[in-house]
């Protein structure tokens, strides 16, 4: 009887120390719901953002992305967002696809203009700069320094 007793609390110990370790993961990774307002962006390509990638505003997450969809008219990649409701942007914001680290990962970058409107609920950003790919940018260095031929 002795041991079930001391099974149990040891049970419930381990139970308790892992929900509060899925609570401190939860809380600093920022995993919370999407709140804040829906704007979207079209690119030629996503450049690997995925959903659950941040947005950022001068280095600061201001949102997450929330959905990914391809424009059926113009065959381009749609990015759906959700922005903090405490930041307001302007109407003439560009938005680009940049690499965190050479190691990978990618978020999305918004670069604030200077128009006096505000950028509303469910626009769409069409100024917009696709990801420079590294792989692309090699080989070019590799097939034009080895096409030869002096001047």
């Amino acid at each position: 009887m002795q041991r079930n007793i001391i099974e149990i609390v040891m049970g419930a110990v381990v139970l308790l120390g892992a929900s509060f370790f899925s609570f401190m993961v939860y809380q600093t990774a920022g995993m919370s719901t999407a709140d804040g307002y829906a704007i979207d962006a079209e690119f030629g390509t996503t450049g690997g953002l995925t959903v659950g990638d941040d947005v950022r505003l001068s280095g600061i997450k201001i949102g997450r992305i929330v959905g990914q969809s391809l424009n059926p008219q113009t065959f381009t990649a749609r990015i759906e967002m959700r922005i903090n409701d405490d930041i307001q942007l302007p109407a003439d914001t560009s938005a680009r696809i940049t690499a965190a680290s050479l190691l990978g990962g990618n978020f999305l970058e918004l670069i604030p203009g200077a128009d006096d409107a505000i950028l509303e609920a469910g626009t769409t950003i069409y100024d917009t700069s696709d990801p420079v790919s590294l792989t692309d940018l090699l080989g070019k260095v590799v097939f034009q320094g080895s096409g030869g031929g002096g001047n």
